[in-house]
């Protein structure tokens, strides 16, 4: 696991070490290479900073880009918005939400939950902890007890790779989101014991987090296979928390008449 001392650099490395020399627009024959990505050299020119400047801010020696360099080494490395702004968070040049998110649900939002009586709803923290439910969501969350954090769902409960048809795509996923929100709360004590908890406990979990991919949660399509209603297909919709920065709503639609049959079981279950 990468270590806060110098996870601009790891970012940097990780980042050049994924991008292809032809999406970066480099001319010429690249089939010589030993290694894939790009060389120090080469996001050197592509940033316009020097070979040495850049060395030395993958090695941890530079701590201090200026925003100017910063944003010419995100477009160097064609970063998406979300690596984008995770980067000006490294360099010190956007600050974090906060220090700590909040992690009791507003009453009102708790009552926006409960408004989807045909979808699955409920309101993650910072960490992916369940905050909220309602009665689709927690029937969807059965197969895995008491347990209500969803990386350690993915990566030590024994029915997660049955339940999550494409374990290795919502793992991914959710683990990318989880390095982002460590950028943005790099104080909250949740994501830093989890981190170090399911780095301990996971090897699949050590991979991707060393992989330094930040993405936020998006429209997500998930098919769960439930113990008590067979194959459900949803498509996820993730809205941000204005008034409690680091939780955010999730809603699940059914995407076809057999998985809307599914969730109204669901519904119909929970309410027995």
């Amino acid at each position: 696991m990468a270590t806060r001392e110098n996870q601009l650099g790891e970012f940097l490395r990780s980042s050049r070490g994924r991008l292809e020399p032809s999406a970066a627009g480099l001319p010429g024959d690249l089939t010589a290479r030993r290694v894939t990505g790009l060389r120090r050299e080469e996001v050197a020119v592509l940033s316009g900073v020097s070979a040495d400047y850049y060395t030395r801010l993958e090695q941890g020696r530079e701590r201090n880009p200026s925003a100017q360099v910063v944003t010419a080494l995100a477009r160097a490395l064609r970063l998406t918005p979300d690596a984008r702004d995770h980067l000006h968070r490294l360099a010190g040049l956007l600050p974090g939400l906060s220090d700590v998110a909040p992690t009791r649900v507003h009453p009102s939002l708790s009552q926006l939950v409960d408004a989807f009586p045909r979808a699955a709803a409920y309101v993650l923290g910072p960490a992916f902890d369940v905050l909220a439910t309602n009665r689709i969501a927690d029937g969807l969350l059965f197969p895995f007890g008491d347990e209500r954090n969803m990386p350690r769902i993915l990566f030590t409960h024994p029915a997660a790779r049955t339940v999550f048809v494409e374990w290795p795509l919502v793992a991914g996923a959710t683990v990318h989101a989880l390095r982002l929100n460590a950028g943005r709360f790099p104080s909250d004590p949740g994501i830093s014991a989890l981190v170090a908890e399911l780095s301990a406990a996971s090897a699949e979990f050590r991979e991707l987090w060393a992989d330094h991919t930040v993405a936020g949660l998006t429209r997500a399509y998930k098919v769960f296979v439930h113990p008590g209603v067979g194959r459900v297909e949803l498509t996820y919709q993730t809205f941000d928390v204005t008034d409690a920065p680091g939780q955010q709503l999730l809603v699940g639609t059914a995407e076809s008449l057999a998985s809307q049959d599914a969730i109204d079981r669901l519904a119909a279950m929970a309410h027995a």
